[in-house]
């Protein structure tokens, strides 16, 4: 049976790419295994074996099957949103040596494949005014700020990553994530390390007690929202894929406008009897989103995307109430 190790398991992405995997693969062709640093148990609701690795240990590996690896998936890493305090060197740390460390393990298991997830902010400034951005763009990001090291220690691990392709054969497929879609139980981020409550559950709050909700900026600014599923799609088409790798975008290809979402944020989230107003500021910015070519995985990889706006909202508001996450995202006892 083909092994498929998840590394990064518990993060947000992750968690909802394993419950996705187990149900587009044949349980009789493929065994999804979990891991992540933590110790937890809620893997065990979809019948997938957890193995808890820190990935800058290169001893914990040994906890790892060592036969019939097939695929690995490498979603673990260290990212701005969640750094409460600006530590450098946890990038370099988890992101680069833990790379490493990795593909160490993908060559002593001899794996056909590893796939990795790598950040839209290695090409951020070709955003202008909603350029839509391509796989194959050069890399061209900002040396300054709280996102530089983060930026530079994703593209040196891709350095590595071509490295084992060149030096043992190892298939590579690499993912340009914008923002992913999932809900969390946790709605906090860090923007130069402040912690804030992450605009959309501001926005759904609002919705679910009936307040306006302000829309700022043009009501016509679209951005790439991926549903996780939709990016786990790309993911597994990958895994069955008989090419010998590929750098793809992650994204929809049918951007959302703002006022598509607030729309969609108000029918699937408000009352009917006390139904939100959009408020419109246009004096206010409103920017920071990609819109992501995905016509070459669409091409290459046979991905078809099919989460929208409204329908991510819907699923939204179904994790909402099922939370089988929390244990990964809330402190215990919450």
């Amino acid at each position: 049976m083909k092994k498929i190790i998840v590394f990064g398991a518990s993060g947000n992405v992750g968690s909802y790419m394993v419950k996705y995997m187990t149900e587009y693969f044949n349980s009789a062709e493929y065994e999804i295994i979990a891991s992540g640093r933590r110790e937890t148990e809620v893997f065990s609701q979809f019948g997938v074996r957890y193995i808890s690795v820190d990935i800058t240990n290169p001893n914990d590996f040994s906890k790892l099957p060592n036969e019939d690896v097939y695929a690995v998936v490498h979603l673990a890493a260290v990212i701005p949103s969640y750094m409460e305090e600006y530590h450098s060197e946890r990038y370099l740390q988890a992101n680069i040596m833990g790379t490493y460390n990795i593909l160490e393990y993908c060559r002593k298991v001899k794996a056909n494949r590893i796939l990795f997830s790598t950040t839209v902010f290695d090409i951020s400034l070709f955003e202008k005014n909603g350029e839509v951005l391509d796989d194959d763009m050069p890399a061209n990001f900002s040396y300054t700020g709280d996102h530089a090291v983060y930026v530079i220690s994703k593209n040196t691990a891709i350095e590595l990553l071509k490295h084992y392709e060149a030096e043992y054969g190892l298939k590579v497929f690499i993912f340009r994530f914008p923002t992913i879609y999932a809900y969390s139980p946790y709605q906090y981020y860090f923007p130069n390390g402040k912690k804030t409550l992450r605009p959309i559950y501001r926005f759904i709050d609002a919705a679910i007690k009936g307040e306006d909700l302000e829309l700022w900026g043009d009501p016509e600014y679209s951005t790439d929202m991926v549903h996780v599923y939709d990016c786990s799609q790309m993911f597994c088409k990958a895994i069955e894929s008989n090419r010998n790798g590929g750098f793809y975008n992650v994204g929809t290809g049918n951007p959302v406008t703002l006022q598509q979402k607030f729309d969609a944020i108000i029918k699937v989230f408000s009352n009917g009897e006390n139904k939100s107003k959009i408020i419109y500021k246009p004096e206010k910015e409103n920017s920071g989103g990609f819109i992501m070519n995905v016509d070459k995985a669409k091409r290459e990889l046979g991905y078809n995307p099919v989460y929208t706006v409204e329908k991510l909202f819907e699923d939204y508001k179904k994790e909402m109430s099922l939370n089988r996450f929390k244990d990964l995202r809330l402190p215990k006892g919450n």
